[in-house]
């Protein structure tokens, strides 16, 4: 997955669009994100002996497509691509200014 989390992402589609967050989450194997402060709902609560029951708001998980990741140097959205150096390390850029993403990703 090219999205990883701490990146700052924007929604492309959806009742979101056009918003950017920070990704709290990453589920590779349901390929979707979850994004502080994005997509949320409600859910009511009945109450118990520990909690109090009533409305509560969350977030709720965003398909991987939805959203690109938006480059902290140039702040365009963008694909996201690797490069290879000598030591062997993958490093994730930027295809619009071709500044680095993230220092370290796993191979």
């Amino acid at each position: 997955m090219k999205i990883i989390k701490g990146d700052t992402v924007k929604v492309i589609l959806g009742k979101d669009k056009s918003r950017t967050g920070e990704v709290l989450a990453v589920f590779p194997k349901k390929d979707s994100v979850l994004i502080k402060g994005l997509n949320i709902f409600k859910k009511h609560i009945k109450a118990t002996r520990d909690q109090q029951g009533g409305i509560i708001e969350k977030e709720r998980a965003l398909h991987a497509s939805k959203v690109m990741v938006v480059c902290p140097s140039c702040k365009k959205t963008t694909r996201v691509a690797y490069q290879l150096d000598n030591a062997g390390t993958k490093t994730r850029i930027c295809r619009h200014c071709k500044s680095m993403l993230s220092s370290k990703v796993s191979k």
